[in-house]
């Protein structure tokens, strides 16, 4: 899925907070932009299932430790609202960057996991990149899903990577690891405008939709 042109200033997606601590959920609530409408708020388990299946909101921010239900947390909500994968998105948020907590929620069904040091413009940003079907991670965390997913070698085809520059397969690289654009140019010394070009060029030459796929790309080639 390529990025969604609604995703201006007039791009409303609704969105549940589930944590444990109110102060917390009203701290993000304030930090949320104008992009996200927050429909509903949990603090338990019990309250997360009920709250998102009346909601029924396109994303739901969760904290991974959870009280109630019987002792899944994060895990235990999405589990609980199976029937609504794929209309609603799951984007982790906790205190905790252990490789267990981030691989045991995506495996349950999470599109991304972020922690809680991130800012208030980069939660937004990472909410509507979930909204639109892009896998997030806080940087480093990617490659706790890449260690448990893609292990299986395959060898790289050297057509493919003679498609890309030394440039486009540096900013892939950090892509793919789960870094935002600001965060690559950052790193690379480069313009963001000029890594938003070098990702449409990455994954038009490499026929790919989004990150999630190219995390994918990237992780089977073990380029990572």
């Amino acid at each position: 899925m390529t990025h969604n042109p609604d995703s201006g200033a007039d791009r409303r997606v609704r969105v549940v907070i589930v944590d444990d601590h109110a102060i917390f959920r009203s701290g993000l609530k304030a930090d949320l932009d104008a992009r996200m409408d927050v429909v509903g708020e949990a603090g338990t388990v019990e309250q997360a299932l009920a709250v998102i299946a009346e909601a029924r909101p396109e994303v739901v921010l969760l904290d991974v430790h959870l009280p109630g239900g019987l002792g899944g947390g994060g895990r235990e909500v999405i589990a609980g609202s199976a029937a609504l994968l794929g209309s609603t998105s799951f984007l982790a948020l906790s205190v905790s960057d252990a490789a267990e907590d981030v691989v045991s929620v995506i495996r349950a069904g999470a599109r991304g996991y972020v922690t809680k040091t991130i800012s208030g413009p980069e939660i937004s940003d990472a909410v509507i990149r979930v909204a639109d079907g892009d896998a997030v991670f806080s940087p480093r965390l990617a490659g706790f899903v890449l260690d448990a997913f893609g292990t299986a070698p395959a060898d790289i085809a050297d057509d493919e990577l003679d498609k890309l520059s030394a440039r486009e397969l540096e900013v892939m690289r950090l892509i793919a690891r789960g870094y935002s654009y600001k965060e690559v140019a950052k790193e690379l010394f480069i313009s963001i405008k000029t890594v938003e070009t070098h990702v449409s060029a990455v994954l038009r030459k490499l026929q790919l939709s989004n990150r999630h796929e190219l995390t994918k790309w990237a992780a089977e080639r073990r380029l990572l």
